[in-house]
């Protein structure tokens, strides 16, 4: 029979230079997938690849029997199969031959209710379209392309909608909202937009048949593997995803390989690729394209994320290319199991909403650190290129009145388990052409973020540094290129900054303002020509001048 085994390559050490140690991904090796040789092609099973006849039966009996005679490879050979949800098998190999496409079902009576976990939390959710659970040796692979027929899920803005296809939208059924611009695609998915937490499970909403009501907002993830060992998902194309794409969760041993996701640019909630509570995994020489984060690292959501106790660990992420997404690489925010040990290297950002994306509010917990970050570059950025935000969807915590440099007062709450941190993050060669601020970190003020570097690095932006309730954050030879120079750099509310090496535009007005009277400290501006700014450094309110110390280059 024809032999399609899968090759895992394990995570090796390259040696480098001593300087250049603490970047080398000291990562324990993925155990890789291995399947018998035996194949079964769905054709035997029944299926026809005419486009039109649904093949969900022959499929899952191909699965089916392949997992219960110990594995191998379900084949899916060229052609056009239509199939609905399907469930995968310990020791399945799902391959798609090249010019294979697998489209799923529209019709949403297709996807049963379950329990299962929805952004961090236990939910219940249409079943994924490919699901599987408790599963080992477990893999989709091959050439071919497969469709989740999102569009019969999504929620359509019409301002994001060309005129003529908002009039065939609308005439083809479905529910409008009160004010007229937003379709859904039944009622059931209109309603589901009034309810708070729509699917999470509660004391008085605890059972599937709670939820009848809104099924059809609950739109299906693309690909749930929960609770399995030894994933690889390798060179196939998936698109059109309902809600999130590719998402195992709780799982060790995840191999992404050459993995290509597309999904259109308002499509709500279309992550590329979520690792939640992930240990030991490898994502490599992917592309992404899609509708909201691309290479997303979770741990779960407040209390329940805490007590899960997953961190997502031991990840090394390398050679990917990340177009259209809200975040590029992007932690958070349901981190409050925590990640840890991760590297990112050789990674492309090309119009992606920001790029690095670290984000997290009150209430989460959760540390997320060790983290390392390496070439990576990056252009078209609307949002920021590098970000680390406390204040995931919260108003602005210390706006900026009008005319007044000064950020008014934040007052600190209560450090406790839901307060979350980050730290001990590492980025070095990173370049952005292009970017509505260069870098932005905000932290709480009962909780800063805390060792934070980056060394040699080209930020092209409207705005440069901004650096809000931090301590002990680093910038190496970084060039500042930004268009609003008063400042170049805003540090406020922080202390053991150091800037070493910084380039900015020549005759900027201001290069460095410090303030925050009472934790502006330890700023260090060193090896800066610091003449080329009309002001090297302004003070805020308060902010006493041996707060900063200059060292002429």
């Amino acid at each position: 029979m024809t032999k399609y085994l899968p090759i895992l390559s394990l995570l090796a050490l390259t040696s480098l230079p001593a300087a250049a140690q603490s970047f080398t991904p000291n990562l324990p090796k993925v155990n890789p997938t291995q399947f018998r040789q035996d194949t079964f092609n769905i054709t035997k099973y029944g299926a026809v690849a005419d486009g039109l006849t649904p093949s969900t039966q022959a499929i899952q009996q191909a699965i089916d029997a392949c997992g219960q005679k110990g594995g191998g490879v379900v084949l899916l050979p060229r052609g056009h199969w239509r199939t609905a949800g399907l469930t995968l098998r310990s020791g399945v190999n799902l391959h798609l031959a090249q010019g294979a496409l697998l489209q799923f079902s529209a019709n949403r009576a297709d996807y049963p209710l379950i329990k299962t976990n929805w952004e961090g939390l236990a939910a219940v959710r249409n079943q994924a379209l490919i699901y599987g659970k408790d599963l080992e040796n477990v893999a989709v692979t091959g050439h071919g392309i497969l469709d989740g027929a999102g569009e019969a899920w999504w929620m359509v803005q019409k301002g994001r909608t060309p005129e003529g296809e908002w009039k065939q939208l609308v005439a083809s059924g479905g529910v409008l909202n009160d004010k007229q611009d937003r379709w859904y695609p039944s009622q059931q998915s209109f309603q589901g937009t009034k309810v708070k937490e729509a699917g999470v499970i509660t004391e008085e909403k605890k059972e599937v048949k709670d939820f009848e009501d809104i099924k059809d907002y609950l739109r299906p993830d693309f690909l749930v593997l929960d609770g399995c060992k030894r994933i690889l998902l390798e060179g196939v194309t998936f698109q059109n995803s309902p809600a999130w794409t590719l998402h195992p969760m709780m799982s060790q041993d995840v191999v992404v390989r050459g993995v290509t996701v597309l999904n259109g640019p308002y499509t709500p909630n279309t992550d590329a690729l979520d690792l939640e509570s992930i240990n030991r995994g490898l994502v490599e020489n992917c592309t992404f394209s899609v509708g909201d984060d691309a290479i997303c690292i979770k741990s779960g959501r407040n209390e329940q994320g805490r007590q899960r106790a997953m961190p997502t660990e031991n990840i090394l992420v390398r050679n990917c290319t990340v177009y259209r997404a809200h975040g590029g690489f992007v932690i958070g925010s349901e981190m409050s199991g925590g990640a840890r040990n991760i590297w990112a290297q050789n990674l492309t950002f090309i119009g992606s909403d920001i790029g690095l994306r670290f984000k997290t509010t009150r209430g989460r917990g959760g540390v997320v650190e060790n983290i390392f970050i390496e070439n990576v570059d990056m252009k078209d950025i609307p949002g920021e290129a590098i970000l680390f935000d406390m204040y995931y969807m919260i108003k602005d915590p210390t706006p900026q009145v009008v005319g007044s440099k000064e950020r008014p007062v934040s007052p600190a709450q209560p450090v406790g388990e839901g307060t979350p941190a980050f730290r001990k993050i590492f980025m070095r060669n990173v370049t952005c052409n292009g970017a509505r601020t260069a870098m932005l970190v905000r932290g709480l003020p009962e909780r800063a973020i805390e060792d934070i570097s980056l060394e040699n690095a080209v930020l092209q932006a409207d705005k440069g540094l901004v650096c809000i309730e931090a301590n002990r954050i680093s910038l190496k030879n970084v060039s500042l290129l930004s268009q609003q120079t008063d400042p170049v750099m805003e540090v406020h509310n922080s202390q053991n900054i150091t800037l070493d090496g910084i380039k900015y535009p020549a005759g900027a007005t201001t290069l460095l303002r410090a303030s925050g009277a009472d934790k502006a400290k330890d700023i260090k501006l060193s090896n800066t020509d610091v003449t080329q700014a009309k002001m090297p450094v302004e003070f805020g309110a308060g902010v006493k001048k041996k707060a900063v110390s200059v060292t002429k280059k």
